[in-house]
């Protein structure tokens, strides 16, 4: 026997309100991710501006507004700007990039990005990067294993940043996965089917359904394509809710 129309309704209510809090926690994140976007553009339009390439030296002008973001945003443990190769005219790569320590203290991210030595000297094949880069949107990539900041399984949310229309790379902002899942889960529950989140490639990012996991990948259409639709649909007997204005997509068994 199919469900009555008035339970149907109550169901659809309840996907949809539980898609705008989950869009809500994260929108928050992506507020600190947009400060940082809009701070860095204002910098190195000021550089551009004195007809001269920025260094790295000059992408310090960024730390207070970044270390002011990471004791004011309880879900945000790192925070900062991811330069394009070949931005800047000292160094081929470069991270801007300040987290919270375990004590609460804040620090830098130093990286040996020598190409010659170095393992994460090419960061442009990362999903955080990559997806600003290539659909000119903004994203979260992940949950993985975050080897390059914490050892942590973390969600990074980042947007593009541009110079005089041109992409300079992003402003970005990582998550602790155990911390997000503090904050959705509990709204997952509340549904009556067994549910989880998706980013843009499928990728489990929370999840109340033991039948898929955070981090393992889900089969189904084009979430990308769903997500710039902004309405739900179907896909091979599940439900997908894009999230209000984050790249999430809430998928119901």
């Amino acid at each position: 026997m199919g469900r009555s129309p008035g339970v149907a309704t109550l169901d659809t209510e309840a996907e949809a309100w539980v898609a705008a809090q989950v869009g809500g926690a994260l929108e928050a994140v992506f507020e600190t991710v947009a400060a940082t976007r809009a701070d860095t553009e204002t910098l190195l339009g000021r550089v551009v501006a004195e007809d001269r390439r920025p260094v790295s030296a000059d992408l310090a002008a960024l730390r207070p507004g970044l270390h002011v973001h990471l004791t004011r945003e309880a879900l945000v443990s790192g925070v900062g700007f991811v330069a394009a190769p070949g931005l800047l005219a000292d160094v081929p790569a470069w991270l801007e990039w300040w987290q919270s320590g375990a004590d609460g203290d804040v620090r830098p991210l130093l990286l040996d990005l020598d190409p010659g030595q170095s393992a994460y000297s090419d960061y442009t094949h990362w999903d955080w990067f990559a997806l600003p880069r290539d659909t000119g949107r903004r994203a979260v990539a992940g949950p993985y294993v975050d080897y390059l900041c914490s050892d942590e399984y973390s969600l990074t949310l980042s947007e593009p940043v541009l110079v005089q229309g041109r992409f300079a790379g992003v402003a970005a902002a990582d998550v602790y996965l155990r911390h997000f899942e503090t904050a959705v889960l509990p709204l997952l529950r509340r549904l009556p089917r067994p549910a989880h989140l998706v980013n843009a490639r499928g990728r489990v990012a929370a999840s109340a359904d033991p039948a898929h996991l955070a981090g393992s990948l889900t089969k189904g259409p084009d979430f990308g394509e769903l997500l710039s639709a902004a309405r739900p649909g179907a896909h091979d007997g599940m439900r997908l809710v894009p999230c209000r204005g984050v790249p999430l997509v809430l998928v119901l068994a």
